[in-house]
């Protein structure tokens, strides 16, 4: 994909096509009548193109659909041209030209072909629901939501093949032995992590396993994880699962609190509800957490209770994708870009054939693609655009009274050696070199883990001013 093309040319197009976009106005009660005619008419035609639509992405989703032939730049230009296309289009409420793009999208794409194929199959799966709207009983049938396990499965996947998700977790676990370090002399050796998306539990086995080995049977470590989940059910899983783990290492205490996260259900529990023990050393674990809200005054809600409770750090760690703008299309932009670099680092990870690889863009990435399109934008009480998601984070963390910690050189080693191994890996089973990159953000601030010269996710931490 060219980068230069999503960065200048394409905003160029966006612009002349919003423009291109033009209504009538007419006071006269025949011209009334003429366009209740002309809109009956189209409404026809557009239900009738919806189905020729559905249709061609009935055969695009078959199986032996595969169009594996090697796209060369003009062919995946004219993919993200056509998306573009097809986006504006929505934007401007222009439904026939949106159907008329997509199904010539949907001819195009293909679940099992190149990288840009393969991402732009999902995004045009997210714009079609989005001409369908919540309220089409065909919504659904695009919109299908995968199984618990198939999506546990993906998500399981996706650690084991990509740097991505043990970048965010090992980076955050060594910033946290390290505040239960600084704090041992006042900590009674115990430390207690909450944890806002405890999700399936993967980051806790590793930190587990390195307070282990740090205890001995005359000082002994406790270790106490809150963790807010989805569902009951799901919280058991998990705590059963860091159980288990747990009883193999030797001189560590372990407890699990399991939380229902808010909007998970009618009875959500608080921060306010939290068992602290006396003395610990409380450190909070927002990872991948805080792009979930639905609003600034929601993220800023939750920062404020927990500065509440006095945490001696807070580790933020945050997907890059998805400016904080209030435009459609500017996030669509955004959202092309970062999902385009991790279909595109998938490449490097798993075989183009690889049933996990279909199971992770399927199940997980192409799920997030299509819930960030169909979804509203996330509502900001201020104009002004930022950057980047470190940018919005940081000055969050500062007005609410935070001040940010310069993240250690043993993270960054740490982050670079996981690299390594990854990268030796891919290079031996699939004969890449690996596009994978660590950055050093404002001044060693924050770090990223960055795909060529993309930002995919980027670690911090704070603590009380």
């Amino acid at each position: 994909m060219k980068e230069e093309y999503l960065h200048g040319g394409g905003e160029e197009l966006l612009l002349s096509l919003s423009l291109g976009i033009n209504g009538h106005w007419s006071s006269s009660d025949a011209a009334k009548k003429r366009k209740r005619k002309d809109d009956d008419d189209n409404n026809n035609n557009n239900e009738n193109k919806i189905f020729g639509l559905l249709q061609v992405r009935d055969q695009m989703m078959k199986p032996n659909n595969i169009k594996t032939y090697d796209l060369d730049d003009s062919k995946g230009l004219h993919l993200i041209h056509l998306l573009l296309l097809s986006a504006s289009a929505i934007d401007g409420n222009n439904v026939t030209s949106a159907i008329d793009t997509l199904t010539e999208l949907f001819q195009k794409v293909s679940l099992n072909g190149d990288p840009i194929q393969r991402v732009a199959a999902y995004f045009s799966d997210g714009l079609a629901a989005k001409v369908l709207t919540k309220k089409s009983p065909l919504f659904s049938t695009i919109m299908t939501t995968p199984t618990p396990e198939e999506k546990f499965t993906a998500f399981t996947e996706l650690y084991r093949a990509s740097p991505y998700y043990q970048f965010a977790h090992f980076t955050a676990n060594q910033t946290i032995i390290e505040a239960f370090e600084l704090e041992e002399p006042n900590n009674s050796r115990c430390l207690h992590v909450i944890d806002f998306d405890v999700s399936y539990g993967f980051q806790w086995p590793s930190l587990i396993q390195s307070l282990s080995d740090k205890a001995s049977s005359d000082k002994p470590i406790f270790l106490r994880v809150s963790g807010f989940g989805r569902s009951l059910d799901e919280l058991k899983e998990t705590e059963m699962r860091l159980a288990s783990f747990a009883k193999g290492c030797k001189n560590l205490v372990f407890e699990f609190e399991g939380l229902v996260m808010k909007g998970c259900t009618n009875n959500p529990s608080s921060i306010n509800e939290l068992k602290i023990k006396k003395n610990a050393t409380v450190v909070v674990n927002l990872v991948l957490y805080l792009s979930t809200l639905k609003s600034y005054t929601e993220i800023s809600e939750t920062l404020t209770s927990i500065h509440r409770i006095n945490p001696y750090a807070v580790v933020v760690v945050d997907k890059e994708g998805g400016r904080s703008c209030q435009s459609f299309l500017s996030i669509f932009m955004e959202s092309l870009h970062y999902y385009a670099a991790m279909f595109d680092s998938l490449e490097d990870c798993l075989p183009a054939e690889s049933s996990e690889r279909l199971s992770i863009e399927k199940n997980h990435l192409g799920r997030e693609i299509k819930s960030c399109i169909t979804n509203e934008v996330m509502k900001k009480e201020e104009d002004e655009i930022i950057n980047d998601k470190f940018d919005t984070w940081k000055g969050m963390m500062k007005s609410i009274g935070y001040e940010g910690v310069r993240l250690s050189s043993r993270s960054l080693s740490q982050a670079k050696l996981l690299l390594k191994i990854k990268s030796h890996c891919s290079s031996m089973e699939h004969g890449n070199n690996g596009g994978f990159q660590v950055v050093e953000r404002d001044g060693g601030m924050g770090i990223s883990l960055g795909w060529q010269d993309r930002n995919l996710v980027t670690a911090s931490a704070w603590r009380h001013v």
